[in-house]
């Protein structure tokens, strides 16, 4: 690993960190509210990748045991998609009580930091297919339970999951089977560009680790 790498992941952890007390703090003064703040995707992300880019940097430094290889690649997967559906659609519409360099932060460059984080030192052990099926449990308990609270309290975190917009049910429905299929896609890009950029570091360097092996046979 690059010797910059590990304080580069602290230094970026403890920026979304702000971000997102930023945020929180806003939330809890406002209309918005702690547990509303919480029902973002987009933050939850966000704090997940803060925690897996924190304990990263850490072990980094201190020699310890690094964050297992499944867990950085589902926080790419879920941080990857916010920064995908932010960009191709809801950037369209603001959130008001969001602090621009907030925004910024958390929809913007710390998608693209995790994603280069994940080329820049890929996993080292081979990351299956059943894997990438086991990233997707998340997204839809998380589905499920803001359709379920926002059928309770009339509140939705995003445009495209609100049955009391145009379309109804039926366009909500065509859009949580869309953003399934781009889980499972991206998914799978994100699992197969670390699985190549490991097999191109490992013959680099001469040595293919024997569980890489293993795995590659299984597959």
């Amino acid at each position: 690993m690059y010797s910059w790498l590990a304080p580069a992941r602290i230094a970026v952890a403890v920026l979304v960190a702000v971000a997102l007390g930023f945020f929180g703090y806003h939330a809890a003064t406002d209309a918005t509210g702690v547990l509303n703040y919480f029902s973002y995707f987009t933050n939850l992300a966000n704090m997940a990748g803060a925690v897996v880019l924190g304990l990263g940097g850490w072990a980094g430094l201190t020699g310890r045991r690094p964050v297992p290889d499944q867990l950085r690649g589902a926080v790419v997967l879920y941080l990857a998609i916010t920064g995908l559906a932010y960009g191709t659609g809801l950037a369209a519409y603001p959130e008001p009580l969001v602090i621009p360099w907030v925004s910024d932060v958390i929809h913007r460059a710390m998608p693209l930091v995790v994603l280069a984080d994940w080329l820049i030192d890929p996993p080292v052990h081979r990351i299956r297919r059943v894997a990438v099926l086991g990233w997707l449990a998340f997204p839809l308990v998380y589905l499920a339970y803001t359709l379920l609270r926002g059928h309770a309290i009339d509140w939705y975190p995003y445009p495209f999951l609100d049955p009391g917009l145009h379309g109804g049910y039926r366009r909500v429905a065509g859009a949580c089977v869309l953003m399934t299929a781009a889980f499972a896609l991206i998914g799978a890009a994100v699992a197969s560009a670390g699985n190549a950029l490991a097999d191109r570091r490992d013959a680099r360097n001469g040595a293919v680790p024997p569980g890489r092996r293993a795995d590659a046979q299984t597959n």
